[in-house]
Parts: C-alpha cells; structure tokens; sequence
C-alpha cells in the first residue's frame, strides 16, 4: 500500500514537472518565433533587407525589391515627371549609406509606418517608409512597400551638356526624352532612391561647378535643384586669346572698313594713303552661360587708325591718327566632339 502510494506521487510529480517543461518550452518557443520575426518577416525586417542592399552598393537588387520600381502611369497618377529618367539607379551613382537604425514601427492592419535614421555620405538623416502586407509563405507574412521609396531630382544644369552625380558623369541627351533634341536650358528629372544623398557637380575642361549636394529623404516626392556651372579660367583665357588673335589679325586689312570685322573708319574726303590699323586696347572677355554654350556680351576695345586724306573741299591734305571704340561679342557653340565654334561681332561707334 506504501508502495503504491510513493509510485502515484513519483507519477504526480513527473506530470508537474513536464508541465512546468511544457510551459517553458512553449513560451521559448514563442519568444524564439517573436524574435524570428522581427529580425526576419516584420515591416522593419522588410526595410532593413531593402537599406542593406543599398548600404552594399546593390542598386540593380534595391531596385527589385517589392513596391520599388515604378512605371510611367505610376509616376503620373502620383504627380511625378512621367518620363523621368532611371539613370541614377546604379551602383555608380550611389553614395555612402551606413548608421541605418529603425526608429519606430506602427502597425494598423495590413500596412505599417516604418522610421529609420541613417546617415548619407557623412550626413545624417531620417525617413518614413510605407509598407503593405501582400501575403503569406505557409504561417510567415510578405511585404512590399505601399508607396515606393523613390523620389525624382529635377535637376537644371546652365553652362554645360556634361555633369556628374556622386562622381558619375552624365551628358543631358542620355538622359532627357528628347535625346539628342535635348533643350540645354530645360530641367531633366532623374529618378533616385530614398535614402541617398547626390551630389550634383559640373568638372569639364569649359565648365566647373562646386558640388551641390541634396538628401533624398522623401519618397515620392520631386526636388527642384539648380546648378550653374561657370567658365573655366583656362576655357575664358582660351576665348580672351582667339579673340585677341581675330582682332589683331582684322587690324592688318588696310582698307577704312576691314571685311568681317567689328570696327571700321568713315571719311568724307578722299583716302590718298591707305589707312594703317592697330588695336590699342584689347577687350577683356566675359562668358555667361547661354543654352548649350557660352555668349560674350558686348565689351569694349579700341583700334587706332592711320590715313592720309585730302580735303574734296578746299585740297588740303592732312594725317588722320585717331582712336576709334567698338564693342566686340559673340557666341561660342559647343560641337558634338566637344570642341568650341567661335563667333565674333560687334559694332564701331564711328
């Protein structure tokens, strides 16, 4: 009987301590799910898969990620450029991203608002993104962003065709619509990820601009930027020296009015020594930005002119020596080789 007893307590006792096991092992088994989750199939998980791909350069994968990507009709019923370019979503023209650390996550239903702080080639920053349950995978759930983390550059450069973005160097006719039809004073629109931070700049033999950076921190959203690259000091010596060399050469025709060139001299008696030229002061040249070129606006210079007259009046004879102003501008057109065409006009005031 004390036997049976000892037995029925020894089972008692094994039953207490498998359900005290069972306990644990279930509630283990629900905080190892609870942390699966969040670190693998949770809205913040699904972010984070996303900003890793591009903290490692991985554009092209970035881009496939669910809810990324956008087609034309998206663009538009969103209130984007519809023909903005995909140019800038390459592994070339991505910066640094590193510090990613979600912020918050709220849930409501299938869609949840994820926040992240990151910073972006040395700048830090935050951002919001939207995402949307889309399904399941046996119990585990799937997720696609429910608005894209893309946001549009409309980017204007003045004074150059040529660009670059973080470094990578871009032509306006790769990326507008228009192609080579491109206008060169029109604003192109360029698709970039969300977080990012692009650099704009404008480093060519004719045209220099600083940097000028902008945080994409605004999915869907498009920014205006503007960068105006001005004249190479070795570009407008360049220019100062051709126009010099046209002047100086205009200077040897030794007729009153010299052929295609901006000064020229009037009398009203008759010339009996030809006339002698020579340019006294030369122009100091200045390039402002002019559609795909470059124009000189009107500056001033000075010829001096040499002739022998007699008076139709009375037949006396005198030397003329005397100054004569003119203003010099012109065009420079940048040829599809890369080289400058240079006009040169003007006018004398005499």
């Amino acid at each position: 009987m004390g036997g049976s007893t000892g037995a029925r307590t020894r089972v008692a006792r094994d039953l207490v301590l498998l359900g005290v096991v069972g306990v644990l092992l279930v509630a283990a088994f629900t905080a190892g799910a609870a942390a699966l989750y969040r670190e693998f199939y949770s809205p913040s998980a699904f972010v984070l898969r996303y900003l890793s791909l591009l903290e490692g350069g991985h554009a092209a994968d970035a881009l496939a990620v669910p809810g990324v990507a956008l087609d034309s009709s998206e663009l538009e019923q969103a209130g984007l450029p519809p023909t903005a370019s995909e140019a800038l979503l390459r592994q070339a023209a991505l910066t640094s991203l590193s510090g990613v650390r979600i912020t918050s996550e709220t849930t409501e239903g299938d869609t949840a608002a994820v926040a992240v702080s990151f910073v972006a080639g040395g700048h830090p920053g935050s951002v919001s993104f939207s995402v949307r349950r889309t399904g399941t995978i046996g119990v585990l759930p799937t997720w696609a962003f429910a608005r894209s983390p893309l946001a549009v550059i409309d980017l204007r450069v003045t004074g150059s065709m040529v660009f670059q973005v973080n470094g990578f160097t871009l032509d306006k006719r790769q990326a507008s619509v228009d192609g080579a039809e491109a206008d060169p004073d029109a604003s192109v629109p360029m698709l970039v990820f969300s977080p990012g931070l692009y650099a704009v700049s404008v480093d060519t033999a004719m045209a220099h601009a600083d940097g000028l950076a902008v945080i994409s921190d605004a999915p869907m959203k498009k920014v205006p930027v503007r960068v105006d690259a001005a004249p190479t000091t070795a570009f407008t010596d360049l220019v100062q020296q051709r126009v010099e060399e046209f002047l100086t050469a205009c200077a040897t025709q030794r007729v009153l009015q010299p052929t295609g060139c901006p000064f020229g001299y009037v009398v009203d008696n008759r010339v009996e020594e030809l006339p002698r030229w020579s340019i006294t002061r030369q122009p100091s040249i200045a390039l402002v930005a002019d559609g795909a070129g470059w124009r000189m606006p009107d500056t001033g210079a000075v010829a001096h002119v040499e002739v022998g007259v007699r008076s139709l009046y009375d037949g006396t004879f005198r030397e003329v020596s005397e100054d004569v102003p003119f203003l010099v501008n012109g065009t420079i057109d940048i040829l599809p080789d890369s080289t400058a065409s240079i006009r040169i006009g003007g006018d004398s005031s005499r």
